[in-house]
């Protein structure tokens, strides 16, 4: 990202040098305006550089071993991606409301998938995983970490939101699934917010969703780069 925004920001032009004399305004005017004008570019500048991470060749394996781009010939209205790893407490703590979530959403057109980014988790230890905590959906292997760079996931669990827009899509949430842990080993009871649960249901509703990220709390992702 900081690569992305240098770049761009070394073909921005200089300012005229004259700028206030020739334009009439007060310093606080200009301040004013100079603000607004950052923003903007900034805005302008970090969705180019989206659109580079994006567009990135994705190297993403089903439990075959097989090549896999989930993004290709998709027409359902969300993709959800849960990160995950089988030796996490968090993320298999988390099972029973992530099935839940799934047979919500997955009748309404919501596609799940899996992702387990760890590269020294083997087939075999993924699929016993699999089927000891009753995961019916798609799962992938990611151990280049194309789609956890293309997402910017961190930890596991950590779920990311994608909607209709684009080759592989547009990013509309990043982020845990509900706010349960406050911390790691710290939890509520129950969650006050279920994050997840409500971009999913402003989606098939066909509600506006604006992309936003909550913060995750779990397991690090490894050799993250």
């Amino acid at each position: 990202m900081l690569q992305c925004i240098a770049r761009k920001q070394a073909r921005m032009p200089a300012p005229p040098e004259h700028f206030l004399r020739s334009r009439g305004v007060t310093p606080n005017r200009w301040i004013s305006r100079f603000v607004f004008s950052v923003a903007a570019i900034l805005m302008a500048v970090i969705s180019g550089c989206n659109s580079e991470v994006s567009s990135a060749q994705l190297d993403l394996l089903d439990l075959a071993g097989r090549q896999i781009n989930p993004f290709q010939g998709a027409h359902a209205k969300a993709a959800v991606f849960l990160f995950t790893r089988s030796d996490c407490p968090i993320s298999n703590r988390y099972a029973p409301e992530v099935r839940r979530l799934h047979e919500k959403f997955a009748p309404r057109n919501v596609t799940f998938w899996l992702v387990y980014p760890d590269k020294d988790e083997s087939v075999d230890v993924i699929r016993k995983h699999v089927q000891e905590y009753g995961y019916n959906f798609n799962v992938l292997r990611d151990p280049r970490h194309t789609l956890v760079k293309m997402t910017g996931a961190r930890v596991t669990p950590e779920a990311a939101v994608f909607a209709p827009g684009g080759p592989n899509g547009r990013m509309v949430y990043r982020g845990r699934i509900d706010d349960r842990y406050v911390d790691f080993g710290k939890a509520r009871a129950a969650p006050t917010t279920r994050d997840l649960e409500q971009v999913l249901e402003a989606i098939v509703e066909g509600k506006p969703v604006a992309a936003r990220t909550t913060p995750a709390v779990g397991c690090i992702i490894q050799d993250l780069q």
